[in-house]
């Protein structure tokens, strides 16, 4: 096994291993290049699902995304990306193609618990587009000045699926009117101990404790420090990648640019804290 830093800051490439077999030491050695790059790329795996769950376990506790409707008909835990992207009519969904791409985000960020993972199975790749990008929160951070620092410093701000904008057409109707959930602005990583700007602005509602103007001005500014020079990482796919990326410290981001005519299908998992390796 081979672990490659792949940006100065953020993201890390790992070949001549196969996850299927991996035995205690090899993930810790994975697991610990994830805490240290924020996001990881395994390649050249060959699994199926049965075999990409057990995998996905070891980093937590896999739990269904809201999105009913994307879930894999016979594991619920699993969300199918890419799929039935034409309606009846030949229409492209936008909501299925653009997944991803509206802005930078951080996933699950609408839930009271945050979802610590996110992990990608690439079963189809297009021709050419269909990247992920990704930036370290730790820089986001980094780069506030103090002035914005002081100001979020054990401020909260309240999330919901959909955001400001109420963009809920991939949830079912019963699920589109939950109460927003509160997280500090400036989060500390469990694991590493690092300060990151946790923020979604697609999903943020307003910042606790500030009217509505000065909330859009604050959230307007913060989005102004969400991807540093030196810290983003392009995740160029191929076939039987495993993507893994800490959504406790980075945004990403997907590209909305491959020809749509062209598959881009991948199994998704959503990681929580509990029973982690």
């Amino acid at each position: 096994m081979e672990i490659r830093r792949i940006g100065p800051q953020i993201g890390a490439e790992i070949v001549g291993v196969d996850v299927k077999t991996l035995d205690a030491a090899g993930f810790a050695a994975i697991y610990r290049a994830w805490l240290d790059c924020n996001v990881i790329a395994v390649r050249d795996q060959q699994l199926e699902i049965e075999e990409f769950l057990a995998y996905s376990r070891r980093f937590g506790a896999i739990e269904p995304h809201p999105s009913k409707s994307t879930r894999h008909p016979d594991h619920p835990e699993v969300t199918l990306l890419g799929v039935n992207k034409f309606g009846a009519d030949g229409t492209l969904d936008m909501a299925v193609y653009r997944r991803g791409a509206e802005g930078w985000h951080t996933d699950g960020a609408y839930d009271a618990e945050p979802f610590k993972a996110t992990q990608l199975y690439a079963l189809a790749i297009p021709s050419r587009g269909g990247d992920t990008l990704f930036a370290s929160m730790y820089a986001a951070y980094d780069a506030l000045p103090e002035r914005i620092r002081t100001r979020i410093e054990g401020r909260n701000a309240a999330y919901v699926y959909g955001g400001r904008s109420r963009r809920t057409a991939l949830l079912d109707p019963e699920d589109r009117d939950k109460a927003p959930v509160f997280h500090p602005l400036v989060r500390v990583h469990p694991e590493t101990g690092r300060k990151g700007l946790y923020f979604d602005p697609g999903k943020i509602l307003h910042v606790e404790g500030l009217d509505p103007a000065e909330s859009d001005a604050l959230i307007d500014e913060l989005e102004g420090y969400m991807v540093q020079p030196g810290a983003e990482y392009r995740h160029r796919w191929r076939k039987g990648d495993i993507v893994i990326w800490d959504n406790r410290c980075s945004y990403h981001l997907a590209a909305g640019d491959y020809p749509p005519e062209e598959d881009r299908i991948h199994w998704r998992v959503s990681i929580k804290e509990a029973g982690a390796h």
